[in-house]
């Protein structure tokens, strides 16, 4: 996922991953997700809750928080940072109070990490000991339910292996693993992470809840579902773990934004097509169409009704 400008299933035995799925602890982990990333904290210096997603009851299954940051422990700034401050920070209190409140109400609320920012990854390939603790203690300290792993530059397949193992050792079967590469990643094509996402799912596929896959950029699209079934097509990562991952404004990436009434044609033939869908998700969550900052939530509630979930 990119930072404001550029972005961004049921858990199933799968032959091809060799290993028994995690069962999430919550039981909107299952079945077609609507999945809001949640990154601009503050607009023009006005606070964005996001508790309208349960008030306006919109379907909404899992909330990312975005981005966490793993910081040079050498440099000028501490350790890990939520956007430009410390998570800790103040002007961040009342969001974890209204996420604590979302997950009171069965949403799950993880952490997206990495994106854009270039380092987190390569630290945690490269000196795992020293910063795979700092990405614990955060997870730990504000009681998450799961990370989205956003892996934007290049990191080898044993490190992410070693980071997802982890996970699971440290948080047990519970704990909502996923990534977000970009779309043409599971269908063989242009890759941001580095290493190759066959070859990790063969061998994590089963601590993997699903894939946050982002159809835009130039890296696929939603104006149709041929991106999608090229992706399932290929035979190896069911429906259940591909969300589709979709703009919800123009403003928020650099191509490939799809309006409310095409993405919903779309919506409506994928779960058709898959009866085992994994859902959608929206990158991001402020000034979502058709509601912009007024009313962001809007989104999620005509993602839900394509994807005929009830509220």
């Amino acid at each position: 996922m990119k930072r404001r400008s550029v972005l961004l299933a049921a858990l199933a035995l799968t032959a091809a991953s060799g290993s028994t799925a995690m069962a999430a602890g919550k039981p909107s982990a299952a079945g077609r997700r609507v999945v809001v990333y949640y990154q601009t904290q503050y607009a023009n210096g006005t606070y964005v809750s996001p508790l309208a997603l349960t008030e306006r009851r919109t379907g909404v299954t899992d909330v990312l928080v975005a981005a966490v940051h793993l910081n040079d422990l050498n440099g000028p700034y501490a350790p890990v940072h939520l956007n430009d401050d410390p998570p800790g920070a103040a002007k961040y209190d009342r969001m974890w109070r209204d996420l604590k409140t979302l997950r009171g109400q069965g949403v799950h609320v993880l952490a997206m990490v990495g994106g854009a920012a270039p380092g987190s990854f390569t630290r945690l390939d490269e000196e795992f000991d020293t910063y795979y603790p700092l990405l614990r203690d955060f997870i730990r300290r504000y009681e998450l339910d799961g990370v989205d792993l956003d892996v934007e530059e290049r990191m080898s397949l044993a490190g992410i292996e070693r980071v997802i193992s982890a996970l699971r050792a440290d948080f047990g079967a519970g704990f909502i693993i996923t990534l977000a590469p970009v779309a043409s990643a599971l269908s063989g094509g242009g890759n941001l992470s580095g290493f190759d996402y066959d070859a990790l799912y063969r061998s994590r596929g089963g601590d993997i809840a699903w894939f946050n896959a982002q159809f835009y950029n130039g890296w696929g699209r939603m104006n149709s579902t041929a991106d999608y079934d090229a992706i399932i097509a290929r035979g190896l990562i069911p429906a259940s773990k591909v969300v589709a991952g979709a703009l919800t404004s123009p403003d928020n990436g650099g191509s490939g934004y799809v309006g409310m009434t095409t993405l919903k044609s779309t919506i409506g033939a994928l779960a058709s097509k898959y009866p085992g869908f994994g859902g959608v998700a929206g990158w991001e969550y402020f000034n979502s169409r058709p509601g912009g900052t007024a009313a962001p939530w809007k989104w999620a509630a005509e993602v839900s009704s394509a994807l005929k979930i009830r509220r």
